[in-house]
């Protein structure tokens, strides 16, 4: 069948495309700009993000995706048919796709997903639940009667699944993900620092030093802001292990998940996970020592996946080759992983 073969990773905070025989083919901020007087979308993506937070009264930055799902339609369509045609424009028939969605995504907005992106240009387009694709793009092998554990640390949602013989024996999603790491950053910042931030900062902040566990007790950054009480800008020096301690609480959530998955396991998968481990993938995957803290909370080896942050979107499109008789059924879309052992 003609026209281009795309996974879709619709994330809160980025979107990425894969396309088939390609790979990824576009990692952009899942944001817009648009003109305050006529409506009219100026760009989307990194050029959109480097606006956030600095953008003229004239100029709005939006974010259509909320906590993995569309939370503005008409703004979401205009943001995926940018990046569609980004990546299609030199093709000729309209593009079949996969997209992402997280498990705990409801029948209204799993419609709102499908019309946003087929009146985006998508010709087909298929659902897949993220733990899921993030299995499929992280290498695990779903198809066996063997546990598999992922846990995909997103942005908006942070989604924790055993899968065995392609289908799946415990899950759990959760609406909330790295992004609240930020939240808790720029709080912190201003009660302990007296220093008024962004969520730009803050992302930087915790990517920077950003520890889950162990942060080394002398490692210092500098992070410019405004002085909550003058409104002048300064500078100050932040530790390492300040910022640690601000994210525990958005980090109990993820443990708490892992360990809800775990409960309602059946005992002789949980003896699999305890042998082979746990995956993590996500962008929020990549905060230092994650895979350690995790480790030691749950007893049992957890590893970050190889490129964490595209799992989901490599995924989606590894998804297209498997569908034939064997389904395995999302919101009414069926999926097929029978030639999974044959890959």
């Amino acid at each position: 069948m003609p026209g281009a073969k795309l996974g879709i990773d619709l994330g809160t905070s980025k979107v990425a495309i894969y396309m088939e025989g390609e790979g990824i083919v576009l990692r952009e901020p899942a944001v817009i700009a648009v003109d305050r007087a006529t409506d009219q979308m100026i760009c989307g993506g990194r050029e959109a993000y480097d606006m956030l937070g600095k953008e003229p009264p004239s100029i709005k930055v939006v974010s259509p995706l909320e906590h993995g799902t569309i939370s503005d339609y008409d703004y979401a369509e205009r943001m995926i048919k940018h990046f569609v045609r980004k990546v299609c424009s030199y093709k000729i028939f309209k593009p079949r796709a996969t997209i992402s969605v997280p498990t705990s995504v409801t029948e209204v907005e799993t419609r709102s997903v499908i019309q946003a992106i087929t009146a985006a240009g998508i010709r087909q387009a298929t659902l897949i639940e993220e733990h899921v694709a993030a299995a499929i793009g992280s290498g695990l092998d779903i198809s066996q009667p063997h546990a598999a554990m992922v846990v995909d640390f997103g942005a908006g949602t942070t989604d924790a699944a055993v899968l065995s013989v392609g289908g799946i024996a415990a899950q759990m999603s959760l609406r909330n993900g790295s992004a609240d790491l930020d939240d808790h950053i720029v709080r912190m910042m201003r009660t302990e620092y007296g220093l008024v931030i962004g969520k730009q900062t803050a992302e930087k902040v915790k990517k920077s030093i950003g520890y889950a566990a162990d942060a080394p007790k002398d490692l210092m950054m500098d992070v410019p802001g405004r002085d909550s009480i003058t409104g002048l800008p300064v500078v100050r020096a932040v530790s390492a292990e300040a910022v640690s301690d601000a994210i525990q609480e958005s980090l109990s959530v993820l443990d708490a998940a892992i360990h809800g998955v775990l409960e309602n396991c059946p005992p002789d998968l949980v003896g699999d996970i305890y042998t082979d481990g746990i995956m993590l993938t996500g962008g929020g995957a990549l905060l230092h020592n994650l895979d350690k803290r995790l480790t030691g909370y749950i007893g049992t080896e957890c590893r970050v996946a190889k490129d964490p942050a595209d799992c989901v979107a490599i995924g989606t499109g590894l998804a297209l080759r498997y569908m034939g008789s064997t389904m395995y059924s999302v919101n009414q879309f069926e999926y097929d992983f029978s030639e999974w052992a044959d890959s």
